[in-house]
């Protein structure tokens, strides 16, 4: 069935043994998919061995050995030992070694306990039996602890925990174990100065340890955890003063644009064209906004006559390439009528001095058709980007049809682009070099939204999902005229998407200790370090836009609600400060609409929807194009990404953030998958620091990963698509049918478009199905349709 099973049992084949206790050999030569049998009875966390760090007799029967590390006294009158510095200037610091039991036969799992009131930069980094278990940035599992820059838990403890491979322990009782800590990383470096920080300061405390059979810990009895506020207070401070603030800035800012000697950068001339249309900013019908603008749209075209990849990749933007002169085209669209007296103006056409001339129209239209069309031959497959590329493709494209209809591309063609970006269309990628067609490198029926609303990528997206700032800028973008409506389909597909990232909200408290929701990003794949995440209802505030940006836009009655919530909770004004607080350009533009956005949403009629997992009641939600399940059940909620960053092929882990009362735990636990084989395997490589890209940065730490040349086996890739084992793909790693069983909780997804799987339920259990609230008979086959998940919870 799969190649390559002579060079090494394949860690999948290995796990499947230990469940089910059969001999290597005979289950390495059987033709059938890997199976987890269904569990028998409810584990209570299946503790192998614990060690409580700062108890001088654990800490002796474990044989630890600590090097720059203390004990100190901790939450709730524990204690715990933190990791120091190094003496000299680094990036790695103190660390732990310790011997553990572990379960010969059954995969083992480790779990540390830390204190949610604690925060770090630093990360700490395990070793079993001298293998590294995880990868520093973005891999199938993460280190043992990532940093936290704000309280994640205030006064409660949380636990990380992470897999063990089987070949680790397998035959073994006991394992030595490593803790290392090191400085931050940070994901965007170009050198490893700059991606691999120096260590300053000690690590959070570290509590416990433990190794356990069963990937769902429940804490043990014996030690006190803490629990959360039954009524947290509500925040009282900042109030309406903020937008003052907000105006004040913004005016600022143009007034400093319009009085510039010098031409003004991209941002500063779209923030401009914005502001012209704005009552209360200082550019409102301003000539001086209009020759400002002039002065630099004919610098962009003198930049891009002496250099057209100007056109490509304008210097003066971030992620230049991404966006080209799409700024300025929307700038032209926006001022068309005030910049029509200076269009048919004559200005030096660049041709190395000669005195040549030539008109602004001509001009502005030639350096924006110039990047409408480098850019539709080099589109972006990831949503956020692929959004992004799109807008300023279409926005470049509208600055041409204001000016110089001639010369611009049919607007039905330009909204298919935005369709594609936003999940109305297939996403077919870039426009071949000869522009017979677009080169569709994932085949004809790959969507940049799933069905339900999510942005599709390798599974469900936790920040750079949050792209409501971007599908509502391509709504605007389709407008008229600014106060006239946008195209109604990206209007309502922006709704679908508001509504899916909803679910994606959970009760907490912020920074300060007052009721507060905030985003799930824990089992986001392309997340890391956002533990806890952004206080956040019906939209995350970004850098590009306020919290209320799409609701203010859409008036989308479940968006309104959440928009009531956060005015309820008193933590919009708070949202506002802290974005003051960032200084950026960026930040600046993504305010200019709060104040009219503001007074809009408070003038509308009380909405009765509310964020569901603030709701009583229990709630269901899947998506099982993204492979992700959300479940509310009483006073837990359990997020869960089945098809979790499988980048290469199969890799039978599910990223769980289990949300209790009195703890949380974040995990990689396995899980079983039904697939249709493509009869080839990838063999992990040796890489312990990026899980993608060659391995990224190699550590001079001489340590080996855990899951060097294991095999994982790739399902089949659609018909037409080139692939090779190796390849990221979004279909390499995906499943057909993921059974997660974390604790009392059986989930069962059939991501296929059209066969029916089967979930074969417990004895000694009395199953209840949480979408019908219906009690189910133990030992019934459910049945699960295509394209549908169910969700059991076995109660006692």
């Amino acid at each position: 069935m799969y190649s390559n099973m002579s060079k090494k049992i394949p860690y999948y084949i290995l796990l499947t043994a230990a469940l089910l206790n059969a001999p290597l050999l005979a289950l390495a030569q059987s033709p059938s998919h890997s199976v987890i049998p269904a569990i028998t009875g409810i584990s209570s966390g299946s503790i192998v061995d614990d060690l409580h760090l700062g108890d001088a007799s654990s800490e002796q029967s474990h044989r630890l050995s600590a090097n720059l590390s203390r004990v100190v006294p901790g939450g709730l009158g524990q204690s715990a030992r933190v990791l120091d510095p190094p003496t000299t200037p680094g990036w790695s610091g103190g660390s732990l070694v310790f011997t553990l039991k572990v379960d010969p036969h059954k995969i083992n799992y480790f779990t540390v306990k830390l204190w949610g009131s604690d925060t770090s930069d630093d990360r700490l980094v395990l070793l079993c039996a001298g293998k590294q278990i995880g990868y520093r940035h973005l891999g199938d599992v993460d280190l043992l602890d990532d940093g936290t820059t704000a309280p994640p838990l205030p006064g409660r403890f949380y636990y990380r925990t992470c897999p063990l491979p089987l070949e680790l322990t397998r035959g073994k009782t006991s394992v030595q174990f490593e803790i290392r800590s090191n400085g931050l990383v940070w994901g965007y470096g170009t050198t490893f100065a700059q991606y691999q920080k120096p260590m300053t300061a000690a690590t959070r405390g570290i509590y416990a340890v433990y190794t356990h059979t069963d990937g769902c810990f429940t804490p043990p009895s014996s030690k006190q955890q803490g629990e959360a506020p039954a009524n947290p207070p509500l925040r009282t401070t900042p109030g309406p003063e903020v937008l003052e603030a907000v105006k004040s800035r913004v005016n600022n800012e143009l007034k400093k644009e319009m009085a510039s000697p010098k031409a003004i950068g991209q941002q500063q001339l779209h923030l401009l064209a914005r502001a012209y249309f704005i009552k209360w900013s200082a550019a409102y019908h301003n000539p001086a906004a209009v020759t400002a603008a002039v002065k630099s749209l004919d610098s962009f075209y003198a930049a891009f006559a002496k250099d057209p990849t100007v056109a490509q990749s304008e210097p003066s933007m971030y992620n230049a390439g991404w966006f080209g002169l799409g700024f300025a085209g929307d700038a032209v669209r926006l001022l068309s009528a005030p910049l029509t007296p200076s269009l048919d103006q004559t200005i030096d056409d660049g041709n190395g001095g000669n005195g040549g001339s030539i008109t602004r129209r001509a001009a502005y239209s030639a350096m924006l058709c110039a990047s409408r069309d480098w850019h539709m031959h080099n589109r972006r497959q990831y949503t956020n980007q692929s959004m992004i590329t799109d807008l300023n493709i279409y926005t470049a494209n509208r600055g041409v049809a204001a000016i110089d209809q001639a010369h611009a591309l049919p607007e039905a063609s330009m909204l298919n682009l935005l369709y594609q970006s936003v999940g109305l269309n297939p996403w077919l990628g870039s426009m071949k070099a000869d522009d017979s067609g677009p080169e569709m490198p994932l085949g004809t029926d790959y969507w940049e939204v799933t069905a339900k609303g999510l942005t599709k990528e390798l599974g469900f997206t936790g920040y750079y999902g949050e792209v409501l700032d971007w599908a509502t800028e391509i709504y605007d973008a389709t407008r008229p005229a600014p106060d006239q409506p946008g195209n109604q389909l990206i209007k309502a597909q922006i709704e679908k998407i508001a509504h899916a990232r909803e679910v994606f909200r959970y009760p907490a408290l912020d920074n300060d200790g007052n009721r507060a929701v905030r985003a799930e990003t824990i089992v986001g794949w392309r997340d890391e370090q956002h533990y806890p995440a952004d206080i956040t209802y019906a939209q995350r505030p970004t850098w590009d836009a306020s919290p209320i940006y799409e609701p203010a836009a859409t008036l989308d009655p479940e968006s309104v609600g959440a928009v009531q919530q956060m005015f309820a909770d008193n933590q919009f004004f708070q949202s506002i400060q802290d974005l003051l607080a960032t200084n950026s350009l960026r930040q600046t533009a993504g305010l200019l609409d709060v104040p009219d956005d503001y007074f809009s949403l408070k003038a509308q009629a009380a909405s009765t929807a509310r964020l569901p997992m603030t709701e009583k009641g229990d709630f269901v939600w899947a998506d099982e194009d993204d492979g992700v399940v959300a479940v509310k059940h009483g006073p837990e909620i359990l997020y869960a990404s089945l098809y979790w960053r499988a980048r290469y092929g199969i890799n039978h882990l599910a990223r769980i953030h289990f949300i209790a009362p009195v703890y949380d735990q974040i995990a990689e636990v396995h899980e079983d998958e039904q697939f249709v084989p493509s009869g080839t395997t990838f063999t992990q490589p040796d890489w312990t620091n990026m899980a993608f890209g060659g391995g990224g940065f190699a550590y001079d730490d001489n340590v080996h990963s855990a899951y060097a040349a294991e095999q994982l086996p790739i399902a089949i890739i659609p018909q037409g698509v080139e692939f090779k084992p190796g390849d990221e793909s979004p279909y390499a790693g995906r499943a057909d049918f993921y059974e997660l069983r974390f604790g009392r909780y059986v989930v069962g997804m059939n991501s296929s478009a059209d066969k029916t799987f089967r979930l074969t339920l417990p004895a000694g259990t009395h199953p209840v199905d949480l979408i019908t609230g219906k009690e189910i008979s133990p030992k019934t086959t459910v049945r699960v349709a295509a394209k549908t998940t169910v969700v059991i919870y076995l109660e006692n």
